[in-house]
């Protein structure tokens, strides 16, 4: 991974980029955001650029042997850590080679990516002790090539208790010339005592024309991308995806059809049935499923006020928008707005996804004939 090949984000590149050349690296530092936004591409781009024998003003140079290991994920001074189903493998060296694969394929990616990678009964992985000690005789022992030593965490939020103390210690008093980047989705998970040894840089939504874009390069027509780009809220991993995984797509529109007209039918059994039918997915499907919902109602008010020209729908999807979006006016679109926000986060906290959907489907009922 280049600095250029990262997707938007170009002002914490400005940064980085600054900091290298004025040869005043900060050993720590925490990525925040969704792995959609690039934290972990930025990662690779940086480190490369750290390690890079002959760097460039803007990049490294991609000809080096640093830069050859790079792109082969097998430097020997960096580090991969990431949490792993510890019924399966206690550290990361037990699944790298599938991490090697999986950030080969694409540095955008999500933990439930990962985990779908590692575990196809996607039980929940995490960072545990074990992990911390391998680390702390990592990085005590000689860098390989003479230069820095990278440790990179993705999914730092992931690290138990026992694990965070351990790494606070070596963020505390790390060896010389050693580099820990933090890769998180949640700063708040992250101990208050790690994020003050640590940088802390925020990465943003990407632009809808920058994802749409780089959709367009892997092969997707315009109209699809501007879709996906919008439906994705500026995650690049989201959007790739639905690119990759169409039948999901497809799924989550047939979900959404359904229940807007059974709510609109007032049909009890039909919703009822529909809860069931939803709840039979991950939890991770769900959580995607009311993103699109969310997605869907804001483009039909976008349909209402701005015309056809402006949304970013698949042909299927205006299709239905065009009969539906009548019936999300400034009356009832905030309500349904605060139902999805709310199915999210119950979801988030392992709510009963039946009793969830259940109610949201009663809500959407009252709402959809508020119109």
């Amino acid at each position: 991974m280049f600095f250029k090949e990262v997707v938007g984000q170009q002002g914490v590149v400005a940064d980085l980029l600054k900091e290298v050349n004025s040869q005043k690296i900060a050993h720590g530092k925490l990525f925040v955001g969704s792995p959609g936004f690039g934290t972990l591409a930025m990662a690779l781009a940086y480190t490369r650029y750290v390690l890079c024998d002959n760097p460039g003003e803007s990049d490294a140079c991609g000809n080096c042997s640093s830069c050859a290991q790079m792109s082969d994920l097998q430097h020997p001074d960096v580090h991969f850590v990431y949490p792993v189903v510890q019924s399966i493998a206690r550290t990361s060296e037990g699944f790298l080679n599938e991490w090697r694969e999986q950030v080969k394929r694409t540095p955008y990616f999500t933990l439930f990516d990962w985990t779908r990678c590692m575990d196809e009964k996607e039980r929940n992985p995490i960072i545990g002790v074990e992990e911390s000690r391998e680390i702390i005789k990592k990085i005590n022992l000689k860098s390989f090539q003479g230069g820095y030593k990278v440790v990179m965490v993705f999914g730092a939020e992931q690290m138990n208790l026992e694990c965070s103390n351990k790494l606070l210690k070596a963020l505390e008093e790390p060896p010389s010339k050693t580099l820990f980047i933090l890769l998180s989705e949640n700063q708040q998970e992250i101990l208050p005592t790690i994020q003050s040894r640590t940088q802390t840089w925020i990465f943003t939504k990407i632009q809808p024309v920058e994802i749409a874009d780089f959709l367009e390069k892997k092969g997707a027509d315009r109209h699809t991308a501007d879709g996906l780009s919008a439906f994705s809220d500026g995650d690049l991993a989201s959007a790739l995806n639905l690119l990759v995984n169409g039948e999901f797509t497809e799924t989550y529109r047939d979900l959404f059809i359904q229940l807007m007209r059974c709510c609109f039918k007032k049909d009890v059994n039909a919703m009822l049935s529909w809860a069931d039918d939803i709840s039979t997915l991950t939890k991770e499907r769900q959580k995607l499923f009311v993103l699109y919902a969310l997605h869907m109602l804001r483009q039909c008010n976008v349909l209402n006020y701005l015309g056809q020209e402006h949304v970013r729908l698949t042909k299927e999807e205006l299709a239905f928008s065009e009969k539906f979006a009548p019936y999300i006016t400034g009356n009832n679109l905030r309500q349904f707005i605060a139902t999805m926000d709310n199915a999210y986060y119950g979801l988030e906290r392992n709510a009963s996804a039946k009793m969830l959907f259940t109610e949201m489907s009663f809500q959407v009922m009252r709402y959809i004939h508020r119109s």
